[in-house]
């Protein structure tokens, strides 16, 4: 069966917290992670999940102290590359990914992490 469920795979997420409860460590590991040596480190984090029950997204954004405005910017740009792209594979909708990658080179330009076309 298409739906039968084969096999699992945990990732385990964990937030260092400073005395303000900001997050100051991100890691993470996932049980079918080809470098099995330990916890990923990370600098930011953007979760989203799609209730099934409530038809809602349920979202978890942070990102540590240390994130840089420029590696937000990147982080950002690449996020929405990926969402435009996933968008398309989802829906086949090749207009509005279209549109939707029309808004990620404007981005990408705006912040300077692409060079902007001629």
């Amino acid at each position: 069966m298409k739906n039968e469920i084969k096999k699992t795979s945990k990732i385990d997420i964990t937030i260092g917290l400073n005395d303000q409860k900001v997050p100051v460590d991100i890691t993470w590991h996932s049980d079918d992670q080809p470098n099995e040596n330990g916890k990923n480190r990370a600098k930011a984090m953007l979760l989203s999940l799609f209730d099934k029950t409530h038809m809602d997204t349920l979202k978890i954004d942070l990102w540590t102290t240390e994130m840089q405005v420029l590696e937000m910017d990147r982080f950002f740009y690449q996020t929405l590359r990926g969402l435009a792209d996933t968008y398309y594979k989802a829906t086949q909708n090749a207009e509005l990914a279209n549109e939707m990658q029309r808004f990620v080179q404007y981005f990408g330009e705006k912040t300077e992490i692409i060079p902007p076309v001629k």
